[in-house]
């Protein structure tokens, strides 16, 4: 397998985690997005990379069996205790992996639905170029940003910061995670956590890939941007017109 210009000698399997239990957005995988349901994308976007020697849903419930089949993708089914609110992402890999071996295992977020294919493309190449062992995306914004009542990206004296020249700072995303399996397992076996195995690599998506569904609000938000989206070639920038500049002001 090659991808753009990096040839690929291992086998990368891609899981979209799908558990049905959900207190902020009961059901939020079935959830209708578009007319389609809202793990659909997350299979799409993996199908569309073309990095995967395999693209597994991942749920306790067998009713996304037939999702996945409908999609032409496998399905694992998870044991019940992985499948709980108080079950760490750690072990959910750990259960998959020791389960189907592969040499790269990338958790594709099926709550993540405006992720492309080339998103999930740049990760996996950005993790294999860079050698890395464990990659989670994040997303960069020029913000004034505080931990605790302290600034972390600007200074209180002097000049206030324009956004412009402040340093990003990098919120998790969630859309893609992905680890390299020898590491990671080799790892859990270890401490019992492996997130952060061996070498850590974080890569920048932009603001689609950013928007995560936890809650109605969230769906209401992609269901606006997906139909913005689709005539996205024809939007154009519009400005108001017929105000005149007061008399003796500056011109616009």
């Amino acid at each position: 397998m090659k991808l753009s210009g990096v040839r690929i000698r291992n086998k990368i399997t891609a899981m979209i985690p799908a558990r049905m239990g959900s207190t902020r957005l009961p059901r939020k995988n079935l959830a209708l997005l578009g007319g389609k349901p809202l793990i659909s994308y997350a299979i799409a976007a993996a199908k569309k990379s073309g990095v995967f020697n395999r693209i597994v849903v991942n749920s306790e419930n067998t009713l996304f069996a037939g999702i996945a089949k409908q999609y032409g993708v496998d399905f694992y089914k998870r044991p019940a205790r992985w499948a709980t609110s108080r079950a760490k992402s750690d072990s959910v890999v750990y259960d998959f992996v020791k389960n189907n071996p592969c040499d790269i295992i990338v958790w594709v977020n099926s709550i993540s639905p405006l992720q492309s294919g080339g998103d999930i493309e740049g990760a996996v190449k950005y993790f294999i170029k860079k050698g890395l062992d464990s990659l989670i995306t994040v997303k960069e914004e020029q913000v004034h940003c505080l931990y605790k009542g302290r600034p972390v990206n600007f200074r209180r004296k002097g000049v206030f910061a324009r956004t412009q020249d402040l340093t990003p700072v990098q919120p998790f995303v969630y859309s893609v995670m992905m680890w390299r399996t020898s590491s990671f397992m080799r790892t859990f076996e270890k401490r019992g956590r492996a997130v952060f195995s061996g070498k850590v690599g974080f890569y920048p998506v932009g603001k689609p890939a950013s928007v995560i569904i936890k809650r109605k609000e969230d769906l209401m938000l992609a269901e606006f941007l997906l139909r913005v989206a689709k005539k996205k070639s024809a939007y154009r920038v519009k400005y108001v017109k017929g105000i005149k500049a007061a008399k003796g002001g500056p011109k616009p």
